[in-house]
């Protein structure tokens, strides 16, 4: 199989290790002779605040300073999906920085593999999303790619780490990592004035979505089987704070039906990225359409759904029986006796 075939990225030994911040939710070892092991590393720690809104307007400052500083161009759609790759990792906890060192040890032509591994790795159990999202991670197919734009990319990729991405989104519990929304500001930051105000695109703020959520949903109205809509979705702020209260109420995300809808396909991408990080479930629905079109009432988006998923399957049924083709020939070039030649 070729390189684009390997789903999920390759361990392997860290040749640096990343300092703990000062700021992570493990407290410090309590024995004062405890030594840390010598680093070499040159990146600065970045003081995180505690509040995750917070958090993820300092991931957004930082990536969009480390995308303009190293000339990465006006294409915001990478810097962007490279992020948004980033959040779709999963580093448990227990397991130190493991995740990051070797995310961090990754040299610039290396990255866009890397990405290409974590998009279809979900694009195996989620193909509409991720199909919904390929702005975000088309560049990473490039055969001939910018130089200058991998070491954007890689200066991108260092901050997000080092500014405690992983902290936000890394979590196994989707609770933790719905707590925040880390593509909202960056989408917002890096959009220009003019085309925010021509687009009419200002995301409702965290904590007026979590308010709304809170009033209007309380444990005697919520049922499982509601339908939750929003036709003007941007990146899904609306849908993590709802989110956050079902399970506040002890509900799960997926006994619910949520269908989204955004016009700019940028945001539409996010909203998809969004809803596999916040764990919405497999009845989450993502359209990229004009909510005020007379005959839209989410068909394109269904049928568009279902064409991923049979897509994926073709996919699938293919790699199947190639596998099962090569395992046949290999047991049968063990059956077969082996013929030893003689000297004359």
């Amino acid at each position: 199989m070729s390189n684009d075939d390997m789903l999920l990225p390759r361990t392997a030994n860290p040749t640096t290790q990343r300092p703990v911040p000062r700021w992570a939710k493990k407290s410090p070892p309590k024995s004062k002779t405890a030594v840390r092991t010598p680093t070499k590393t040159t990146w600065r720690k970045i003081h995180a605040p505690r509040d995750p809104q917070h958090h993820a307007q300092k991931i957004a400052e930082n990536v969009m300073d480390a995308w303009y500083q190293s000339f990465g161009g006006s294409s915001i759609d990478i810097p962007i999906g490279t992020v948004a790759a980033l959040t779709l990792l999963r580093q448990p906890e227990g397991v130190g920085t493991g995740l990051a060192d070797w995310i961090l040890n990754l040299h610039p032509h290396e990255l866009p593999q890397f990405f290409k591994e974590i998009y279809l790795g979900h694009w195996i159990s989620r193909p509409d999303l991720i199909n919904r999202a390929l702005r975000l991670h088309d560049w990473a197919w490039n055969p001939n790619p910018d130089t200058q734009q991998l070491r954007a990319v890689h200066a991108v990729t260092n901050k997000a780490i080092n500014t405690g991405l992983l902290d936000l989104t890394g979590h196994e519990d989707p609770y933790m990592r719905a707590e925040s929304d880390v593509l909202s500001p960056l989408l917002t930051g890096l959009r220009h004035k003019s085309d925010k105000k021509w687009r009419g695109e200002y995301h409702t703020p965290a904590c007026v979505s979590d308010l709304m959520a809170n009033m209007t949903l309380d444990k005697d109205f919520v049922q499982p089987g509601m339908s939750f809509h929003e036709p003007a979705i941007g990146s899904g702020g609306m849908f993590r704070s709802t989110a956050q209260r079902l399970r506040d109420l002890g509900h799960s995300t997926h006994d619910f039906h949520w269908y989204g809808n955004e016009i700019d396909s940028l945001s539409a991408g996010c909203a998809a990225i969004n809803a596999i990080i916040w764990d919405l479930g497999p009845r989450c629905l993502i359209g990229c359409a004009d909510s005020l079109h007379p005959d839209d009432d989410y068909a394109k988006a269904r049928a568009e759904a279902k064409e991923a998923f049979e897509e994926r399957d073709r996919h699938v049924d293919t790699a199947t029986t190639i596998i099962a083709h090569r395992r046949a020939l290999a047991l049968f070039d063990q059956l077969m006796p082996r013929t030893e030649t003689t000297a004359a």
